[in-house]
């Protein structure tokens, strides 16, 4: 794994981890958080729901999606995200917004984090990102809400609907990483 990668992933999860709140644990479970993705107008929400019972730390960010493809992990950490929101995020329902995103096609990404006696990190699914994840000291689960390609269009406009055959087949990693 290239060191700029793994550098970019690790710096994406300290960014939770430092907001994250000390907190009585419980055992982490996969259905711990849930991430739903919105689009209005120049603003990409996450509504995040936790169910941790404890303080998360969490981020939402956006990176270029070229023609409304979901781009290769790899791509996506190695580049970094400009446009993201981040914050502790309370136990129950709460939102994260990206206000002000240029006209084009995003990949919108999530992941919160808790740092007490029992470290656990939730992110998007993603292609491939369980290379990364092995790399988090605590557990890990990739939420059941993948990572998914927005876009944001010209004011007035209906944004297109992705192309028939955009999307890759999550079930044959093989094509999405030309192999």
């Amino acid at each position: 794994m290239p060191m700029s990668a793994r550098t970019t992933l690790l710096a994406a999860a300290t960014i939770p981890l430092a907001v994250a709140a000390a907190a009585p644990a419980s055992a982490a479970e996969t259905t711990d958080v849930i991430f739903a993705f919105t689009v209005d107008g120049s603003t990409v929400t996450n509504t995040i729901t936790n169910n941790s019972g404890t303080i998360i730390g969490c981020g939402t960010s956006l990176a270029p999606a070229p023609d409304r493809v979901l781009p290769p992990v790899r791509d996506v950490l190695s580049a970094g995200q400009s446009l993201y929101e981040t914050g502790e995020v309370q136990p129950g329902t709460t939102t994260q917004s990206v206000m002000d995103v240029p006209d084009g096609s995003y990949v919108a990404l999530a992941s919160c984090s808790r740092t007490d006696t029992d470290p656990a990190m939730w992110i998007s699914d993603y292609p491939g990102i369980e290379d990364y994840l092995a790399q988090w000291p605590g557990t890990e689960f990739t939420v059941q809400q993948a990572s998914t390609v927005v876009t944001v269009a010209v004011a007035g406009e209906d944004p297109a609907p992705p192309a028939a055959g955009d999307a890759p087949d999550v079930d044959d990693l093989g094509t999405i990483f030309g192999s």
